[in-house]
């Protein structure tokens, strides 16, 4: 089968560019002939056959001001030059299936259409909540928001949700109620989402809840039986560990203040890279001082090898996350995770079974848990053993591309029935 990933970025950014990438490495591995499309970026991975064709770069963290502003702007309700640039990928690939990932703002869904007019089957997975919330995370001010889901996209603009900004909030909300108005995303097959959380989300949003496949991600690299390494007790300097952008969502905060507040020799390393980087930094030498180590953006194997050395990961988000390819990671180590207990994260952390479940933003409760695990490594080995096992029954590369060929089966099926109603209709 000849299979092309459309996302914005195609560099291993965040979770949804992991999961593209690890699902085209097992895709490939399986005998499918399987390539990329997206936005032109300077961090790509190098020589992709598509790169000619790919949508002209914009950055829009942080936004562009003046007219540069009102085209990046336009660009995120319909992006001609992405639509072309897409047809011209098309024509040279001759894919079966298109798989897209996260197309908004950057690509925007003027995507679709030259998939749809060429009658290719077509399938998305939803990374986030974008098309239920324009801001996409369902947040409002630091709390869970859940007033555009099913409601009008305005309350983005009263709730000012994005960066407490009037101007940029009411773009996003413009542009989520034109696509909405449009029915812009209809030309989708059908979408994939990775928890059964998401699904009722866009379901409550509107969206038919048979184009919906809930269907787990996936992380490539985990099939092999862990090396282990013992969590040590607090004495001996035990070490929890984050992996992740560092912007306010993911909870970092909460997380720093907890390993302040716990017992004296726990610390934690932090890989990854964000805008909140410095403002983190500057908390842990207040709260914290001299046990937390930021690592920067690592590569993949260098994170694998600090979960694999850790007493646990921890997930510490405010947001409704849906399903982190970091608890993936961390299961396939046989590294229990701590998360808070929103979004899709109960569906794969069961409290006291594969790790623990907190509320968000209680940085007391994340602290007597951090503790609890340090002081007990052979409970926190078990819940890791059973997080191994649950990895190897429901997450391995096997599982997921048998789950993956029936729901491309059911949108190519999907597509053809469209075209035999669009031919009797004319």
């Amino acid at each position: 089968m000849r299979i092309l990933h459309v996302n914005k970025f195609l560099y291993r950014r965040g979770g949804a560019e992991g999961y593209l990438l690890d699902l085209s490495e097992l895709q490939r591995a399986a005998g499918h002939d399987v390539e990329y499309w997206g936005m032109d970026h300077p961090d790509n991975l190098p020589g992709l056959p598509l790169a000619d064709t790919f949508a002209p770069h914009v950055e829009l963290e942080p936004a562009p001001g003046g007219l540069a502003g009102l085209a990046a702007s336009a660009r995120m309700v319909w992006s001609p030059a992405s639509g072309r640039g897409l047809a011209r990928a098309l024509d040279r690939f001759r894919p079966d299936v298109v798989h897209f990932h996260n197309v908004y703002h950057q690509l925007s869904p003027s995507v679709l259409r030259p998939v749809r007019a060429r009658g290719i089957t077509s399938v998305m997975t939803l990374h986030d909540y974008k098309l239920a919330c324009p801001s996409y995370q369902m947040l409002s001010h630091g709390a869970v928001c859940e007033r555009c889901v099913g409601g009008s996209t305005l309350n983005a603009v009263r709730e000012r949700c994005k960066s407490g900004s009037l101007g940029a909030s009411a773009v996003l909300a413009l542009e989520s109620g034109l696509h909405r108005r449009l029915h812009a995303y209809d030309a989708v097959d059908r979408f994939v989402s990775p928890s059964h959380f998401l699904r009722e989300v866009m379901v409550r949003a509107g969206m038919a809840p048979e184009r919906i496949v809930t269907l787990a991600n996936v992380v490539s690299g985990g099939e092999e039986a862990p090396v282990p390494s013992p969590p040590a007790g607090p004495g001996a300097g035990a070490r929890f560990v984050f992996a992740g952008r560092l912007s306010p969502e993911k909870g970092v905060d909460t997380l720093v203040r907890a390993v302040g507040g716990a017992p004296d020799g726990i610390g934690l390393d932090v890989a990854g890279d964000g805008p909140s980087r410095a403002e983190l930094e500057a908390l842990a030498a207040q709260v914290a001082p001299g046990r937390v180590h930021f690592h920067g953006r690592l590569d993949k194997a260098q994170v694998a090898d600090l979960v694999r050395r850790s007493v646990a990961m921890v997930v510490p988000s405010r947001w409704y996350e849906n399903q982190p390819m970091t608890i993936l990671e961390a299961f396939a180590a046989a590294t229990p995770v701590v998360a808070t207990d929103l979004g899709g994260m109960p569906e794969l952390v069961r409290d006291g079974v594969e790790g623990h479940l907190v509320p968000p933003n209680d940085a007391e409760a994340l602290a007597r848990v951090l503790g609890g695990l340090a002081a007990d490594p052979d409970g926190a080995r078990a819940m890791g053993s059973r997080a191994r096992e649950r990895f190897t029954a429901e997450f391995t590369g096997e599982v997921h591309l048998a789950g993956l060929a029936a729901v491309y089966d059911e949108a190519r099926r999907a597509s053809e029935r469209g075209r035999a109603h669009t031919t009797t209709e004319g």
